[in-house]
């Protein structure tokens, strides 16, 4: 568990989700403004971008809440005992907040409107099925590294999400926060409104997929989940 106190978790938590949004959103405008009509430059720009991106942030927050910034990441974690159900829902309310201050951040840098639902359809069997596969990807990696190399779990998590941006259908959003906040901007890496519940439905069930498959193939895997997304240590803040 962490020793960090619950307000300054919960802000970490609100920061760094906002700063992966800002990352996706803005890379997103950028890299489809410099691209000249080219959609695989602005995907590719997107993605590396998002990936180094998430990497420092987990890096930079990771200590102090487990840099979760994700409610899917945050529920499995409870789920295998790496923090209390009663902190949950305190982390995810900072997660959501914080992902559409992000995605405000985002279109403000570019002068784009701070809130605009998108018209970005990402619907059907194939898209659903990608974000299934997306998250449980993600929470693959993250049950597998962390049990024995919890150091590289920034990096695994980074090049994980580079690369699912483009082998999944649905550019890999993996993250319910992420989702819902992208609704509501109307530019590159937004999605529309009606298309999130299928979305956020798909996360979910990929998500405890893979933790009920590393709980049976590890099964001392509850002993590492305090280690998500990366250790916390108990010495880092004295008591004040």
């Amino acid at each position: 568990m962490s020793s960090f106190s619950m307000p300054r978790r919960v802000v970490a938590e609100f920061t760094g989700t906002a700063l992966l949004l800002a990352t996706v959103v803005g890379s997103g405008i950028m890299g489809e403004r410099l691209a000249g009509g080219n959609l695989a430059v602005a995907l590719l720009a997107n993605a590396i971008a998002t990936g180094a991106g998430l990497v420092a942030l987990i890096l930079a927050f990771g200590p102090v809440s487990g840099a979760h910034f994700n409610p899917a990441v945050t529920l499995a974690d409870a789920g295998l005992g790496g923090m209390r159900w009663g902190e949950v829902p305190a982390y995810v309310g900072a997660q959501l907040t914080g992902a559409f201050f992000g995605v405000a951040l985002g279109d403000a840098m570019f002068d784009e409107p701070l809130f605009a639902a998108s018209r970005h359809v990402r619907a059907g069997p194939a898209q659903f099925l990608s974000e299934c596969v997306a998250t449980f990807g993600l929470l693959a990696v993250i049950w597998g590294v962390a049990r024995r190399r919890a150091p590289a779990v920034p990096f695994a998590v980074g090049a994980y999400v580079t690369a699912a941006y483009w082998f999944t259908a649905s550019t890999s959003f993996a993250n319910p926060a992420v989702t819902l906040a992208r609704s509501a901007t109307d530019t590159f890496a937004g999605i529309r409104p009606a298309d999130t519940p299928g979305f956020i439905v798909a996360q979910l069930l990929g998500a405890a997929g893979a933790t009920a498959l590393f709980r049976w193939l590890v099964p001392a895997l509850p002993e590492v989940a305090p280690r998500v997304l990366v250790p916390h240590d108990a010495a880092e803040e004295a008591p004040r």
